[in-house]
């Protein structure tokens, strides 16, 4: 059965795939749609639910959106839903590792490393049936970066479940123990419940 997914991100395509077996996960890109939604939210549900609701109103079709970031208790929660924006104020760019490195550079000295990773997945199967899942994972930030699996901070978060580094994970581990999978997990449930609506709205004309 097909989902579509309100990225364009190739990476993102194939870890909902294992996430959610049994649904081909299609892209806009794949449609040859021009999405690119303005993510103004003030909360991961706002900017999963602009996305969602963005590419919906484009399709008439059940779709899934995804928002995520890592929350620093240090930093009051920062840098949330700017996470994938960490240090590009001024219209600069950052690699992944240029962007944890910098994190690590702004939290010496600091004792209290808390931090915990937030996903929230926004599902809406028809204009009257939307589900919200808001699922996270605790740890700490390192003091030095480890691993080369996943991708973003994963060097540098300690999953406090896993009792690992996320990048020294494995992608099995990961699917078990991230906040991606933690939010999949509940999205799964509910897509296998309304199974016979998405296959409904799918074959609409």
């Amino acid at each position: 059965m097909k989902l579509y997914l309100a990225s364009n991100n190739e990476h993102k395509r194939a870890e909902f795939e294992e996430l959610l077996p049994g649904y081909e996960i299609i892209l806009p890109k794949d449609e040859g749609l021009d999405f690119d939604p303005d993510e103004n939210g003030a909360s991961f549900i706002e900017n999963a639910l602009i996305k969602a609701e963005s590419l919906y109103a484009l399709i008439n079709k059940p779709c899934i959106a995804d928002d995520s970031g890592l929350c620093v208790n240090a930093f009051g929660g920062k840098p949330g839903i700017h996470t994938a924006r960490y240090g590009e104020e001024g219209g600069k760019k950052l690699s992944d590792r240029e962007k944890y490195m910098l994190l690590l550079k702004n939290m010496e000295g600091i004792s209290d490393r808390r931090a915990s990773f937030v996903c929230t997945m926004a599902l809406i199967i028809d204009e009257h049936t939307k589900y919200v899942v808001e699922k996270s994972v605790k740890g700490h930030i390192t003091k030095k970066a480890e691993g080369e699996n996943g991708f973003g901070y994963d060097p540098v978060f300690y999953n406090d479940e896993a009792q690992e580094v996320s990048a020294l994970l494995s992608r099995r581990e990961k699917n078990t123990f991230s906040h991606r999978a933690k939010a999949a997990c509940v999205i799964k449930e509910i897509l296998d419940k309304e199974h016979d609506a998405i296959w409904k709205e799918m074959n609409r004309n």
